[in-house]
C-alpha cells in the first residue's frame, strides 16, 4: 500500500526522495526490518494470548529425552510467522504483480489448513488433527491454482535469450540492428549442473505430433500438485524439535531470494547466462519479509521453545518454498536445495516401508532408524536437540551455497 502512496508521491507530485519506493532492494529493506520486529515484539503477545486461551501441545509418550517438559508448550506459533510476513507485503509490495498474489494465496491458503489442523488437535482432542485426505485435497487444490495461473496467466513470460537488444552492434566492417528479445509464455525449467540446462515440460509430449505444446499444461500442472504437496509434507515432519524447521527453512528461503532478484534483473540474467523471468524480481520483497518472520519466529522457538509452530507454520512454510522454486524455475533444484526436507522424509518412507516389509517376511518388523523422522533418531542416540538443530542448520547452509552456486556450476 505504501508503494502505491509513495508511487503517487513521486510521480504526481514529484516530490523529492519518494521515488526510492521504486527500487525492490529498499523496499526489500524495509519489509526484512519490519518482519523482524513484528515477529519478536508482537509474538510475545501472541504466544501470551495463546496461552490464555490454553493453546497448548499435547505431547505423544515418545521416550524422548525433555519430551514432557514441553507438554503445555503453546502451539499455533506460525500464526506469528503469517502475521509478520503478511503485513509487511501488504505495505511494500506491488500487490497487482501476479507473483505475489500468488504467494499472499498460497499463505493463506496453506495457513488456513495448518490452523484447522491445529485446532482439532487442541480443542477437539483429536491427536490425528485433521484427516490426511483432506490435508491432501487441499494441497491438491492450491497445486491446481498456482499451476493454472502460471500456466495461463499473460503476465507470466521468460526471455531465454537476454543477450539481444534492440540496439545497433557494430563488428569490424558490419553495423546491424538485433531484434529485442521476446517475452514469451513457456513451461521452461532449469536443470541444476548442466551446460544447456533448460528443459521445457512441453517436450515430454512430442510425440503426440504438431501442437503438443498447448497440452503442456496437462504435465505442468500435476508437476506442480506434486512439488507442493511434497514439500509442505516435508517441511511438516521437520518441524519436531526447537528450531529445526523454521532455521532450515530460512536459509532455504534467502537462497531462494537470490535466485528471485538475479532472475528478475535482466543485467544479472544476462552476466550469468540464466532465465530472465520479468516481474519475479518483486518475490525479492515477500523473501525478505518472510525470512524476517522465521528469524523473528526463532527467538522464541530456539531452544527451549516458549511457541512451537505447529501445522499452521510448517505446512505455510513448505507451501511458500514450493511456489518460490516453481515461480523463478527451479523447482528441480529442491532436493538440494530443501535437502533436510528430502532426508527427514525419506527417512519416515524407509522406516515404513523396511517395517512392513521385515513382518511380512520375517513375521516381525524391523527398523532401519532408532526412530524417524531422522531428528528423532539421533535424538534417541543420546545427542541434546540443540546440537542436532545446529548441526542441520550447517548442513542447509552448505546445501544452499551449493545451490547457489550452479549459477554457474555447469
Amino acid at each position: 500500500m505504501l508503494y502505491y502512496l509513495f508511487e503517487y508521491l513521486d510521480k504526481t507530485l514529484d516530490i523529492p526522495g519518494t521515488g526510492v519506493f521504486q527500487y525492490i532492494t529498499f523496499r526489500s529493506a524495509l519489509a526484512l526490518m519490519l518482519s523482524l520486529l513484528l515477529s519478536t515484539i508482537y509474538g510475545k503477545r501472541i504466544i501470551n494470548f495463546l496461552r490464555k486461551q490454553q493453546v497448548g501441545e499435547t505431547v505423544r509418550e515418545l521416550g524422548l529425552a525433555g519430551q514432557n517438559e514441553k507438554a503445555g508448550t503453546p502451539t499455533m506459533g506460525g500464526l506469528i510467522i503469517i502475521f509478520a510476513t503478511l503485513l509487511p507485503v501488504l505495505l511494500f509490495a506491488r500487490l497487482h504483480n501476479i507473483y505475489i498474489v500468488l504467494l499472499i494465496v498460497t499463505t493463506l491458503w496453506m495457513g488456513t489448513i495448518g490452523f484447522v489442523d491445529d485446532y482439532i488437535k487442541i480443542f477437539k482432542k483429536d491427536k490425528q488433527g485433521l484427516k490426511g485426505i483432506f490435508k491432501v485435497i487441499g494441497q491438491v487444490g492450491l497445486g491446481i491454482i498456482v499451476g493454472a495461473v502460471l500456466y495461463f496467466n499473460p503476465a507470466v513470460t521468460v526471455r531465454t535469450d537476454t543477450g539481444r537488444t534492440d540496439v545497433f552492434r557494430t563488428t569490424t566492417n558490419t553495423t546491424v540492428i538485433l531484434p529485442a528479445p521476446i517475452e514469451e509464455k513457456s513451461t521452461a525449467t532449469t536443470i541444476p549442473f548442466v551446460k544447456n540446462n533448460e528443459f521445457d515440460y512441453a517436450e515430454l509430449l512430442a510425440w503426440t505430433g504438431e501442437g503438443y505444446e498447448k497440452w503442456a499444461w496437462l504435465i505442468f500442472i500435476p508437476v506442480v500438485i506434486f512439488i507442493i504437496t511434497a514439500v509442505s509434507n516435508g517441511a511438516n515432519l521437520t518441524d519436531g524439535i526447537d528450531g529445526l524447521a523454521a532455521g532450515t527453512s530460512a536459509v532455504s528461503v534467502l537462497a531462494l531470494g537470490i535466485f528471485t532478484f538475479v532472475s528478475g534483473n535482466i543485467i544479472f540474467s544476462n552476466y550469468l547466462n540464466i532465465m530472465y523471468i520479468p516481474n519475479s524480481g518483486e518475490m525479492t520483497v515477500f523473501i525478505s519479509a518472510f525470512v524476517g518472520a522465521l528469524i523473528g519466529f526463532l527467538w522464541y522457538n530456539s531452544y527451549p521453545a516458549s511457541v512451537f509452530m505447529g501445522d499452521t507454520g510448517s505446512l505455510t512454510i513448505g507451501g511458500i518454498i514450493a511456489v518460490l522454486a516453481i515461480a523463478v524455475r527451479k523447482e528441480l533444484l529442491i532436493p538440494l536445495l530443501c535437502g533436510i526436507f528430502l532426508v527427514e522424509n525419506f527417512s519416515v518412507v524407509l522406516q515404513v516401508s523396511y517395517f512392513k516389509f521385515t513382518k511380512k517376511r520375517y513375521g516381525e518388523g524391523r527398523r532401519i532408524f532408532l526412530m524417524s523422522p531422522l531428528h528423532h533418531h539421533y535424538q534417541k542416540k543420546g545427542y541434546h536437540e540443540s546440537k542436532i538443530v545446529t548441526r542441520f542448520w550447517i548442513v542447509a547452509i552448505m546445501l544452499a551455497i551449493l545451490s547457489i552456486v550452479t549459477l554457474k556450476l555447469r
